[in-house]
């Protein structure tokens, strides 16, 4: 799964004020309801109340704001890879937020698939499974869950924005499961 995206805005898209080293941004990935572009937006967690979502949040995450080092390469972010996608949303200094739990926990059994994770068991609670990151041999943390048939129909909808399906297909998903349709399939992963 590849999505081009926007680099990390160096202002906020509610105040416009610039970021400052060290500051709290909350980021967004959102489906525009007219265009159907997949946008990102930055915003200073302090001005997130002010931020009225254009479309359909597929996920967002907090991070503390680092400016860019000269010569860095910004290209390099304007790929988001699902890899690069979990990385930052399973971030083990941050909490996984309980809106991106599925589509970790989806990010996971693609890049465990891969190769590029390897499961480590479980943590000491049996809430959380454990995969080491092949590239950086960090652990993530990922939510433990049950990965059956309404597990992927539940995050059908956050995945089509991510890979660029119509919402018309995930309201049809979702009016199949309520009306009893045995017929109805988990979508396929997509790499």
């Amino acid at each position: 799964m590849e999505l081009n995206l926007q680099p990390l805005a160096t202002s906020c898209f509610v105040t416009g004020k610039p970021f400052g080293e060290g500051e709290r941004v909350l980021s967004y990935l959102v489906r525009n309801e007219t265009s159907e572009e997949v946008m990102r937006y930055d915003v200073l967690e302090s001005a997130s109340e002010g931020f009225t979502v254009p479309g359909f949040v597929a996920c967002s995450w907090g991070h503390v704001f680092k400016p860019r080092k000269a010569g860095e390469n910004p290209e390099r972010e304007l790929k988001l890879t699902a890899e690069n996608l979990f990385v930052t949303l399973a971030d083990p200094s941050n909490e996984i937020a309980p809106e991106n739990e599925r589509l970790v926990q989806f990010l996971a059994l693609m890049l465990e698939r891969k190769k590029l994770l390897r499961p480590k068991g479980r943590s000491a609670d049996g809430t959380r499974n454990l995969f080491e990151h092949a590239k950086t041999k960090l652990i993530y943390a990922v939510p433990a869950g049950e990965l059956n048939p309404e597990f992927f129909l539940s995050i059908q909808e956050q995945l089509s924005v991510l890979v660029g399906g119509s919402k018309k297909s995930a309201s049809e998903a979702k009016t199949a499961t309520s009306g009893g349709d045995a017929s109805a399939q988990p979508p396929a992963a997509t790499t």
